[in-house]
């Protein structure tokens, strides 16, 4: 009997486990492979929600828990963090020995775990490489998890062409989409009125669904930026508004403590969530007037939805954007104008039309047939790119 192929999947937080949802069940489901999962960054922080219970709750096992997230959002808190999860997950990968270890995006938890693997000799399958973010350190993390990966899973056809530019051989870089839309498919909706009870608030038109995450790169305080954010809201104070918490990032912190002082003041058409998990977070991204922020949900999920984004400054900068989406600079005036021009008749008559630019979905299980077949090697050529000079 042919022993089953272990693949084990790494998730850091809320966002990249809602993408991983239905790659994750493809391969639980499949006789052919061994479901590994290892949880690590802020699932594992009281801070962020614990949301590590969520995976447990959709009745995935988790085979390992790498602790490395310090309680400190500095440089030099974070580049600790980043050495601890080094050392968490040799000691993770060494007992578990997967074939293949599977991660997404651009964040330094999965950085360290590639790190790991690579000194390991595991393959590497990467989901989501390719795209540029200007504004945060996650572009130079997000092509150096490229370099350390056997295998590439792209978003859309000008980031397969990235990937290879970076000398990934083509035959192993492959433009599938997004799996963050398979929800599109397969989730069960949330209507308002469930909505309502699970949030305890009313949701009153028009609806905002906001979350700001720290830039990064950019040398001005996120908090300066935040508050900007907060003063265009003061602007609709007929709007509901449901904000989520921001990512573990540089900076991060003092945002959660500007978003709970604005809520405070604003209890009577306002709430801010740790963590809303992907089927209410999608639910209400379905039901909103407008998505506000920096987060990459805004140009993926938001436009096969038919929903405006106004996206804020340069987090996002270079990544593919549908024409329902709004680029405005972080100050409020700009953000004001980016709402209005969403809520307006003329905008609105553009989004039945717009069409979604990483994918219709599928995705999961074409990820999964992939990781069946391909070879377990971790040598690779450098592909080089003909020149004519």
């Amino acid at each position: 009997m042919t022993a089953r192929r272990k693949i084990c999947i790494v998730t850091g937080t809320r966002a990249d486990y809602g993408l991983l949802y239905w790659l994750i069940k493809e391969i639980a489901d499949d006789n052919d492979l061994q479901l590994q999962i290892i949880a690590t960054g802020m699932h594992l922080s009281p801070e962020f929600g614990l949301t590590y219970q969520q995976i447990e709750a959709d009745g995935f096992s988790i085979d390992a828990k790498v602790e490395m997230l310090l309680s400190s959002d500095t440089p030099v808190g974070i580049a600790k963090s980043m050495g601890l999860g080094v050392i968490g997950f040799a000691d993770a990968l060494a007992r578990l020995q997967p074939d293949i270890l599977v991660v997404l995006g651009d964040r330094f938890e999965i950085l360290a775990a590639v790190q790991a693997a690579m000194v390991a000799r595991i393959p590497i399958a990467h989901i989501h490489g390719g795209e540029t973010t200007e504004g945060a350190f996650d572009e130079q993390i997000r092509h150096t998890i490229t370099k350390f990966a056997q295998w590439h899973f792209v978003a859309a056809e000008p980031y397969r062409q990235r990937v290879i530019q970076l000398g990934e051989s083509p035959e192993r870089v492959f433009n599938l989409g997004s799996p963050g839309l398979d929800h599109l498919q397969y989730m069960d909706w949330l209507d308002r009125p469930t909505l309502e009870r699970a949030l305890g608030l009313k949701l009153r038109s028009p609806f905002f669904l906001v979350t700001y995450h720290p830039v990064t790169l950019d040398k001005q305080s996120p908090s300066i930026a935040m508050q900007e954010l907060l003063v265009a809201l003061d602007r609709f104070p007929e709007a509901t508004v449901i904000l989520t918490y921001p990512n573990a990032d540089t900076g991060g912190r003092v945002l959660i403590e500007q978003i709970d002082q604005w809520v405070k003041h604003n209890q009577h058409r306002a709430k801010a969530f740790v963590s809303l998990g992907q089927q209410r977070y999608l639910s209400l991204m379905g039901e909103a007037n407008v998505i506000i922020g920096n987060s990459s949900s805004g140009l993926t999920e938001a436009p096969p939805l038919k929903k405006p984004t106004v996206n804020i400054g340069d987090r996002q900068k270079g990544r593919l954007k549908a024409k329902s989406v709004i680029d405005t600079p972080e100050r409020s005036p700009d953000i004001v104008a980016g709402i209005h021009q969403a809520l307006s008749e003329e905008f609105q008559v553009i989004l039945p039309s717009i069409k979604s630019l990483y994918g219709i979905g599928n995705v999961s299980q074409q990820i999964k047939e992939k990781l069946k077949s391909v070879p377990l090697q971790t040598q690779k050529a450098f592909f080089d790119i003909e020149h004519n000079f």
